[in-house]
Formats: C-alpha cells, structure tokens, sequence
C-alpha cells in the first residue's frame, strides 16, 4: 500500500502557537524501522524542513556517544546489562532538554537487532523509552527495497541478510511495537515510502506538537460554534444525534475496516478498531487518537473518501429518524447535528443522500485534517456548550455507553434500541446504573419497532419518534411552515391535453378511467419525481454491462391510498410510475391503518377531485394522528381553486408541516356533482344510479 497518507498538508496557519502537546510532558517522537530503511536520511530531511526553533532532532546512536565516556566505541565493549543503563541515561537527556526547551525532539533509534543466524531478535529499547516517547512513526519500506539499500550503502558494514528474514523482522517489530504503545498510551503510525513522504512527516510532527486533549476540546466546540452560527442565532432547541446504531443498525467503523481488508489484506487484527478499543488504551482521547493514525495509514485521502462512499452506500437510516429530521430540517427555531466517533464524511455522505446535508450538520473525525476527536468526553462537553453558551433545550439521542454522559447532560433523553444481535452488551448494566446511581432520566424507542426493550419498561418507558406528542413536545407546538405547498400544472399545453377527456362529457367508464390513469401517471413523473426525489438503483443495460438507473427514491417506503371510489384510477397511474410503493384502497380516513405507515417516509393521497378540501383534511388529521411525521403528498385532477388561496383546505392544512399539494388543474368551479355530472358515477357507469 504505497502512499498511504501521502498527500496530508500541514495547516501552518490554524497550528496555536500556546499549545503543547503535553501538559508538563516533552513531546518525544521515536522514528523506527530496520536499519537501512532510512531513519536517518529522513531525519537529516526533516530537519532541513522544519528547522530546530520549535524541534530537536536526535539520532539515537549519536546520542549515546555524548553520553557514554568513550564515545560508541566504549559502549561496543561493555556488558548488555551496562548498556541499558546507558541507554536509558541517553533517552533521559533528550527528554530533560526538551522539557527545559519546550521543543519536540524526534529521536531516530532501534528497536531490535537480529541476526539471520539467531531464533529471535535482541530487543534494545528500554523501559525509560516506553516511558518517554509520545509517539512512534516506524518506517515501513518493503523488504526488497530495505535488502537493496543495505547493499548499496558501503558507508556501514552491515551483515548479510536475506529479504525473507528482513520481512519476517520488520513484521516483527511492527507487532510488538503496535502492542507495547498501546500497552503504554504511546501513538504509533507507519509510515511508508512516497514522493510526498517528507511533506506527510512535517503534518504528522506539526500536529504532534501542539495537540492535546485540551485543544481537541477547543476544536470541537469551534466546529459547533459554527454549526449554531449558521442558523443566526434563531434555535431555542436542538437534537444531538449519535450515528453508528443509533441513525441506522449499522457500524460504519466494521464496515469500513471490512471493505478496507477486502482491498488491501491487514497484515494483523491490531489494525481493527475492536483490537484497539479492547485495548488498555479503551475509549479514551488517544485510541480515537489512534483510530484516527489507523485510518491515515490505511487509505490516503482520495482512497478514503471513495471508500467513505461504499460504506455510506451500505447504510441505510431508520425511516422514523429520516422523517423527524427532515421535518426538524423545516423548523426555524430546532435543530439537529449529528455528533459521531466515528467517521465524519460516512455520515455526511448518508445525510446527502437523503436531502438533509444543507441542515444537518455531522461533528466527527477520522483523519488528522478534521483537528479532532470525538471522545465520550467530547460528546458530553458540547452537550453542555449548547445549554450553558448557547442557552438551548437539548435532545440528545444514542445507544451505547459512549453516549451515557451526553444523555445524561442532556435536558431529554433518548435511549435507541436495536436488534439484540447488533446492539451493546454493556449498555444495560451502563444504562441501570446511570438510571439507578446518577439520576438519568430517560426513554426508550425500538427500532425496528419489534425488537425487544432494554431494562424494565417502567424504569425507561417506550416512546415513538412518529408520536405527535412527542413531535409536539420537541416542537414546542411550533411548526415552522411557509403554508400549503401546491404545484399545479393548470398552463401546461399537456395538462389541457389531459384535462379534455376528463371534461368531456362523452368520455365515461373505461376511457375516462384510462384518462385518469394517465393523468397520475404523468403527475407522478412530473411533479411527485420532484418533491420526493429519485435515486440510481443498479441495472442490467441492453448491451449486458451493468449500469444504474432512476427510481422514486426510496420507493417501497412510499404508500400511494385511492380515495375510493374516485381516486382508484389515478392512483393506478402513479402506481403505474412507482411500481415498487405500496398500494392501499381507503373508503374513509379509518381505513389507514398503523401498518401501512410504519417504515414508510412517504404517503400519496390520491383523488379526483377536491372540492372543499373537507375529506382530504380528514385524512390528513388521521395519517398524522398515527405518525407525525411522515411526508404527505395529496394528489388530485382538480382542485377547487378557493379552497387553497386562503380557504379551508389551506387554513387547516397549514397547520401541519411536510405536506405538498399536487393537482392537474385548479378550477374556479364548485364541484358538487351528482349524477350524471358526478366524477365517480362517470368513472364506473353509474350515473343512472340515484
């Protein structure tokens, strides 16, 4: 994997003169790899780079000399035992000098010396370097290359070492140096050999120097300063959402390692994200650290985002969460930012993906240009930025313990459940605890709605994301709304095409029937393509090659009603366009029912006509009764032009946000049909019917 991190730039300018890495700590950088993988070269090449005004550049052996009455020569002759001795003198020097300097020493060195001829290595670190680098880069050249180089330098009498045993000893070090940094909270990166490596180093050192937990704290809340900013000062409540197993069932971080190891075989599970977080390091600011190096050691910058768009392809959001933030997307004075430990640009991908990017803003990381961490600690500390800077009323939604103290800051608290095989073993003893011992007051809701609660339901009781209650309650009962939405196509040469048939009176049963099917056809593609959206499924084009093509987006989580008995037609016309939505035949507004609502975004009322708007409404009322949330779309022939300028329909359907009105026509005539001018009576031949 040549090139990993290559293209990383260091940001001179954002980089905090006052910051240290470490409070009252030197930063000591240890620069590894087997001897002739040119340590020394890029030493010699950073210093030229960076200068010594803020760093100090060491090589390991040099080093020693000073220190050692002698020089190396005299520390060639003496006992192993002594020689640790002086090891750890020299190590203890550079790190008194840099904490006197305030400078960042890199310290090229060994980590083990092995013969061809020996079963194992000979280590040659010592405790005192476990207890004063902050962090390791091991220069990770192939071993061919490494056999060449040694050939090639006459400068240094070197053994002869096949490429074999150089491999298996790089792979050696590698192991044991990923296990004893994490064993003792020391960073640890490879780095391998680019164009472009010096200028990767100089990032990497840059952000070494000054980064800490304190100022990863302060480049978090910058970032949510300027989330709220955004809104110009007009949100009085916002949600705060965690997203791996909360926004949707899956874990981006396993799904990206996955698809990681499918193109480029890790060499050992330590470089999962399990194997670190079961580390000694856990869950704390340096293994997210870590995470962070991991995934800069993986995939260089355009490898990572075109992974970052697999992984996001493979997620999909829990319904009920896509229709409360796109109606939260409407509101003025709510918000909702997604702040994640995972990766950043997955969920911003997922976000764009259903049209709520512009509104919903994602706080997270995953490579060392986001300048920060998100940690449990983050979480709950811009929790508290928003209530106690910003003066709002914070949400806050999650599902594992890494959200415990955010949902334990927040002002409402939202535990999400999910299948018992993908959620979090150890939230429930978390989770009692919190309620039990510190005061948590919190909810629940199950998604899907099926799966089993956590805890006792009346020690966290069950809530749905669709109750208009609940919408209410975090609404304030204020629906931002800009009134009734219609799109007509009244001056369109195709919807006077359309309208004729409908109007003529000669025109009855089959053809009128036929005539209205095409009209929800065409209001479906023209109109309902628009308002929902399209998405690219994946198709077999003609020539045999695959390809992708257009859909409704997210079209089996559509539900298209026929207001029976005038609006079956239609509808089969915008079913004729959306083929994969459900399909449902109501007489009266009762006939909706619970399930043809849950795990769906959108439902499409079809009728003939709207006269007074009084049946559509009545609809409306109960559809929102059963979910709050969910897009309405109401889809007509002709509407009675009064009833949505300023009349009934619009005056009560303003009252609800998320829905669209879609007619063919809008007529200034009152439709109050009987008989034989009765819409439903000449769609079905019944107009001798009294």
């Amino acid at each position: 994997m040549p090139g990993r991190t290559a293209d990383l730039q260091p940001n001179q300018s954002t980089t905090p003169e006052t910051w240290t890495a470490s409070d009252g700590k030197a930063v000591v950088v240890g620069l590894y790899g087997l001897p002739g993988s040119g340590k020394t070269f890029l030493l010699n090449q950073l210093k030229q780079e960076l200068g010594q005004t803020h760093f100090a550049f060491y090589e390991g052996s040099e080093m020693i000399a000073t220190v050692v009455p002698g020089g190396l020569d005299a520390f060639q002759r003496i006992e192993e035992q002594e020689k640790v001795q002086w090891r750890q003198r020299a190590i203890n020097a550079i790190r008194k000098s840099c904490v006197d300097s305030g400078q960042v020493a890199v310290v090229a060195g060994h980590f083990m010396f092995w013969s061809e001829e020996q079963e194992t290595g000979q280590p040659v670190y010592t405790q005192n370097d476990l207890d004063t680098f902050t962090h390791i880069l091991f220069v990770d050249v192939p071993a061919e290359m490494v056999a060449q180089r040694r050939l090639d330098d006459t400068g240094r009498t070197r053994p002869p070492t096949s490429v074999t045993h150089l491999r298996k000893w790089q792979q050696e070090e590698k192991t044991q140096l990923r296990r004893l940094c994490r064993q003792n909270s020391i960073l640890f990166t490879l780095i391998s050999p680019h164009p472009t490596l010096l200028n990767k180093v100089s990032t990497l050192l840059h952000d070494f120097r000054y980064h800490n937990e304190r100022y990863n704290l302060s480049q978090a809340e910058s970032r949510l300063d300027e989330v709220v900013s955004a809104n110009q000062g007009q949100l009085e409540t916002m949600l705060v959402l965690d997203a791996d197993r909360t926004l949707a069932a899956e874990d981006t971080g396993m799904l990206f390692w996955k698809m990681a190891s499918n193109l480029w075989p890790l060499e050992d599970k330590a470089c999962t994200l399990n194997t670190l977080f079961s580390s000694p390091l856990g869950y704390s600011y340096t293994a997210f650290r870590q995470a962070m190096l991991l995934y800069e050691e993986t995939a260089n910058d355009q490898e990572f985002d075109t992974l970052c768009q697999d992984v996001a392809s493979a997620v999909t959001m829990y319904p009920d969460f896509v229709c409360l933030l796109r109606l939260v997307a409407e509101q003025k004075h709510v918000g909702a930012v997604v702040i994640t430990c995972g990766l950043r640009r997955v969920w911003e991908k997922v976000l764009e993906r259903e049209g709520l990017s512009e509104k919903v803003k994602v706080i997270g990381g995953g490579r060392i240009a986001d300048g920060f961490v998100v940690s449990a600690t983050v979480k709950s500390a811009l929790v508290a930025r928003l209530q106690e800077v910003h003066h709002m009323s914070v949400w806050a939604f999650g599902d594992s313990p890494l959200d415990l103290e955010m949902l334990k800051k927040a002002d409402q608290a939202i535990v999400v459940v999910g299948e018992e095989q993908t959620r979090s073993k150890a939230m429930d003893t978390a989770l009692a605890n919190a309620i039990d011992y510190e005061n948590l007051q919190a909810r629940q809701v199950l998604l899907p709605s099926n799966v089993s609660p956590r805890l006792d339901i009346a020690k966290l009781p069950i809530i749905k994301l669709t109750e208009p209650e609940l919408v209410n309650s975090l609404l304030r009962g204020r629906y931002t709304h800009g009134g009734l939405q219609v799109l007509c196509a009244t001056d369109r040469n195709a919807a006077k095409l359309l309208a004729t048939p409908m109007r003529d009176a000669a025109v009855a049963g089959p053809d009128l029937r036929e005539a209205h099917r095409r009209v929800g056809w065409y209001l479906a593609i023209e109109f309902l393509a628009d308002v929902i959206g399209l998405e690219q499924p994946p198709i077999r084009h003609v020539l045999g090659h695959q390809t992708r093509g257009y859909q409704l987006f997210h079209e089996q989580q559509t539900t298209i009603v026929a207001l029976m008995r005038g609006g079956e037609p239609m509808a089969s016309g915008v079913n004729d366009a959306f083929p994969l939505a459900m399909f449902v035949h109501a007489g009266n507004a009762d006939d909706i029912k619970l399930h043809h609502l849950q795990g769906q975004l959108t439902i499409i009322l079809v009728d003939s006509v709207v006269n007074t708007g009084k049946t559509i409404f009545e609809f409306v009322q109960h559809v929102r009764k059963l979910h709050a949330t969910i897009h309405i779309v109401v889809v007509a022939g002709v509407v009675q032009a009064q009833c949505v300028s300023g009349g009934s329909l619009n005056q009560t359907l303003a009252r609800h946000a998320n829905i669209h009105l879609i007619a063919l026509r809008l007529s200034d005539t009152k439709f109050t049909g009987s008989g034989t001018t009765d819409t439903g009576n000449r769609l079905f031949n019944t107009t001798h019917l009294p």
